[in-house]
C-alpha cells in the first residue's frame, strides 16, 4: 500500500518509509510525522515508483528483509534515481549486509529492531539535515557553473593572493580550476598591468571598474572590466575580514558594439538637434529667398531691361538665389525629411540639372592629413539625347538620394577616381510596369557580402564613429519603397560598388492627370484670395504673383486678422496661410477656419513644413516658389476642396 500524509511546508523534509509489515510503518509514522512529511510503502518495487514521482525525498528508512527485494539492494537501486540518503533497519543477523551497504556508500546509518525512539529520531534528523546541506551545495554549484558557462561574460574568481579559484575564460566558456595559477597569467600580456592595478584598487576600495582598448588585426575592441571583493559569510559574533584579505571576482565583457551604438545614438541626437536648428535657419532663408526670387521675377516682368548687362545681372542674381534654394532644400532634408510627393519626373533632366552640385560635392573632400584625391563625374550615360519615359517620384528626395550615393562613392575612393551615373529603361515583366534604372558606380574599396546584406539597416555604417550616422542608405531605401521603387547593390572587395535605383515609369493615366492639373492651373478663372504672411516681402511677392493671374487679393499679416475678416462676413474663394506666424500660427488659424468656415479651401505655405505640425490632409506649398508652382498649388487646393 501507499500512504501520502498531506502537503509538506517548504521547511519540512520528506521521508520515505519502506517495510513489508504495515504495523512497523504505523509505528515509524507515529514517531516521525511531527517533524517530517511521510511517504510510505510495503513494497520496495512500489517504493521505487514513489521516488520517481517525488524527487524531493530527503531520507529513506528501509527494512532489510523484505520480499521481492532486500533493503540493501533496494537502496542501491534507489541511489540511481534519487539523491535521498538511506537508513537501514536490521536484525543482528543482517550485519554483513549492513557493513557491505555502508562500505559501498548506499546508506549513512543503520538501526536495530526494535529501535530506540530518540536515537532513531535523531538519526533521521541528522541525515535529513545532511541531505539539505548537500542539496544546497549542489544548487549553488549548478547555479555558479550554469552562469559561468552561459553568460557572455568572462568570470574569474581568485583568492587574496591573486591565485585562480575558478574561471571561464576558455573559448567554449567551460569552467576551469587551475590551482596555484596567477590570475594575470590568464590575460594577454598587454592587459596584465591593468588587471594587477585593478586588483590593488579593489583591495583598497572593495570594487573597481576599468575600460580597456585592444587592437586585433587593425580592429579596435573595447573590454569592460569590473571587480569586487567577496567577503566570507559573517559568523555569529564574528567580524568580516579586511578587504585586502578577501577573495575577488573579475568580470570581463566585450562592449565594442554597445559603445558604438551609444556613440551613434549620441551622434544621432546631435544630428536631430542640428536638424531642428537647420530647420529654423532654412525657414528664415526660404522667406528671404522667396522675396528675392519673386521680386527679381516680377521686376523682370514689369520692366525688361534694355541693357544686356542689366539682363545678365538680373539673371545672375536669380541664378544665385536659385542655388540658394537648392542648398536650403538640402538643409531642410537634413533637418527632417518631408513627406513623399509623387509626380512625373524626367530623370535625365533632373540629373543634368544637378551637374554643378554633384561636381562641387565630389571635389570637397579632406581628411586629417589634408586634401585627398579628387573624384570626377562621368555623366555620359545620362546624355540629354537619351530618351526615357518620365518616372513617378519625388524630385527633391530623388535628388537627395543621388547626392548621397555619389558622396558614398566618393568616400569609397580616398585616392580619387571616377563616379559614373547612367540610366536605361527596363522592360516590364509578367504584366508589371516598366522601370527607369539609374546606376551610380565607383571603383572604390567595395564591400563583402555580409556588409552588403546590412547596409540598409538603420544605424549600420562602415564609416568610423563621427563620419557617418548609418541613416543615409536606410533613408534612401525608405524613400524608394514609398514611391514603389527598389534599390539593388553589386559590390565586391577591391572591385568597387554599383548602386541601381529602380524607379517606376509614370503610367499614362498619371501623366495625363498631371497634365490636366497643369492645364487647369493655366485656365483657372479669377478668384478672391486671402493671403496671410507675417513677412512683408513674402506677402508682397505672393500677392503680385496672384494678381498677375487676375485674382483679387487681400493681404494680412496674422492669423487673427484672417479670423476677424471671415467673422465680419468677408467672402473668399481661398485662404493662403503661412504656417509659422507669431501670435496665431497658420495651423491654429486653419483649425478655427475648419469650424467657422468648413467649406473654405486652405493652402498652407511654409519654408519649413514639419510633417508633425501639419493638419490632416493639408495641402502645402513650400517656399521659395515660382509663379507656376503657386498657380498649380492654388488650382489643386481649390480642386481638392471641391
Amino acid at each position: 500500500m501507499r500512504n501520502v500524509y498531506g502537503n509538506a511546508p517548504q521547511a519540512r523534509s520528506r521521508i520515505l518509509l519502506v517495510d513489508d509489515e504495515p504495523e512497523i510503518l504505523v509505528a515509524l509514522t507515529d514517531l516521525l510525522e511531527d517533524e517530517f512529511d511521510i511517504l510510505s510503502s510495503t513494497d520496495p518495487l512500489d517504493a521505487l515508483n514513489i521516488l520517481r514521482d517525488s524527487p524531493d525525498v530527503a531520507v529513506i528508512v528501509s527494512d532489510q528483509r523484505m520480499p521481492n527485494l532486500n533493503g540493501d539492494a533496494f537502496l542501491a537501486q534507489a541511489r540511481e534515481i534519487s539523491d535521498a540518503r538511506g537508513i537501514l533497519l536490521t536484525g543482528y543477523a543482517d550485519l554483513a549486509a549492513v557493513v557491505a551497504a555502508l562500505n559501498q556508500g548506499r546508506i549513512q546509518f543503520y538501526a536495530h529492531k526494535p529501535w530506540e525512539s530518540d536515537a532513531l529520531r535523531a538519526m533521521v534528523r541528522e541525515v535529513a539535515e545532511h541531505y539539505r546541506l548537500e542539496r544546497a551545495l549542489l544548487t549553488e554549484r549548478v547555479l555558479l557553473h550554469g552562469l559561468m558557462e552561459t553568460l557572455p561574460l568572462g568570470l574569474v574568481f581568485s583568492d587574496a593572493q591573486g591565485r585562480v579559484i575558478r574561471h571561464n575564460l576558455t573559448p567554449d566558456r567551460q569552467v576551469s580550476e587551475e590551482e596555484g595559477v596567477l590570475e594575470t597569467s590568464l590575460y594577454p600580456e598587454t592587459e596584465r598591468a591593468a588587471i594587477e592595478a585593478m586588483r590593488a584598487r579593489t583591495q583598497e576600495l572593495g570594487q573597481d571598474e576599468h575600460l580597456v582598448e585592444t587592437v586585433d588585426d587593425d580592429v579596435t575592441h573595447w573590454h569592460e572590466f569590473i571587480r569586487a571583493a567577496l567577503p566570507w559569510p559573517r559568523r555569529p559574533g564574528g567580524e568580516l575580514e579586511p578587504i585586502n584579505k578577501r577573495w575577488q571576482v573579475g568580470i570581463e565583457r566585450d562592449v565594442t558594439e554597445r559603445l558604438a551604438m551609444e556613440l551613434r545614438l549620441r551622434q544621432d541626437d546631435k544630428m536631430r538637434a542640428l536638424g531642428t536648428l537647420s530647420g529654423g535657419i532654412a525657414h528664415d532663408f526660404n522667406n528671404l529667398l522667396t522675396a528675392i526670387l519673386g521680386s527679381l521675377e516680377l521686376l523682370s516682368d514689369l520692366s525688361p531691361p534694355s541693357d544686356p548687362m542689366a539682363t545678365k545681372l538680373l539673371e545672375n542674381a536669380a541664378e544665385s538665389a536659385r542655388r540658394g534654394t537648392v542648398l536650403t532644400r538640402r538643409l531642410l532634408e537634413f533637418g527632417r525629411p518631408k513627406p513623399t510627393t509623387l509626380q512625373p519626373v524626367s530623370v535625365i533632366a533632373l540629373i543634368n540639372g544637378m551637374r554643378d552640385l554633384l561636381a562641387q560635392s565630389l571635389n570637397r573632400r579632406t581628411d586629417t592629413e589634408g586634401e585627398t584625391g579628387r573624384c570626377t563625374l562621368d555623366l555620359a550615360g545620362v546624355s540629354s539625347d537619351l530618351k526615357l519615359p518620365p518616372v513617378m517620384s519625388d524630385p527633391g528626395q530623388l535628388e537627395m538620394a543621388l547626392l548621397n550615393l555619389c558622396i558614398n562613392a566618393r568616400d569609397a575612393m580616398p585616392q580619387g577616381g571616377s563616379i559614373a551615373i547612367a540610366a536605361h529603361y527596363a522592360e516590364a515583366t509578367q504584366g508589371g510596369s516598366g522601370h527607369v534604372v539609374v546606376t551610380v558606380a565607383d571603383h572604390g574599396c567595395g564591400m563583402p557580402p555580409e556588409v552588403v546584406a546590412r547596409i540598409f539597416e538603420p544605424f549600420f555604417t562602415t564609416k568610423g564613429i563621427g563620419s557617418g550616422t548609418g541613416l543615409g542608405l536606410s533613408t534612401i531605401y525608405g524613400f524608394l519603397r514609398r514611391c514603389n521603387g527598389d534599390i539593388q547593390v553589386q559590390s565586391m572587395p577591391g572591385e568597387g560598388t554599383r548602386m541601381a535605383l529602380w524607379l517606376p515609369v509614370c503610367q499614362e493615366a498619371e501623366c495625363e492627370q498631371a497634365e490636366s492639373e497643369a492645364d487647369s492651373a493655366e485656365t483657372l478663372s479669377p478668384q478672391r484670395i486671402l493671403v496671410a504672411d507675417d513677412e512683408d516681402g513674402v506677402r508682397l511677392v505672393t500677392e503680385q504673383f496672384l494678381r498677375q493671374d487676375k485674382h483679387e487679393v487681400v493681404g494680412v499679416s496674422d492669423g487673427t486678422d484672417v479670423i476677424a475678416l471671415i467673422e465680419a462676413g468677408e467672402k473668399f474663394d481661398l485662404v493662403a496661410l503661412d504656417l509659422l506666424m507669431p501670435g496665431m500660427s497658420g495651423r491654429e488659424c486653419g483649425e478655427i477656419l475648419g469650424k467657422i468656415a468648413p467649406d473654405l479651401p486652405i493652402l498652407y505655405i511654409s519654408g519649413y513644413a514639419d510633417p508633425d505640425n501639419l493638419p490632416e490632409g493639408a495641402f502645402v506649398l513650400g517656399k521659395p516658389f515660382t509663379p507656376q508652382m503657386l498657380r498649380r498649388a492654388v488650382a489643386n487646393a481649390l480642386r481638392r476642396k471641391s
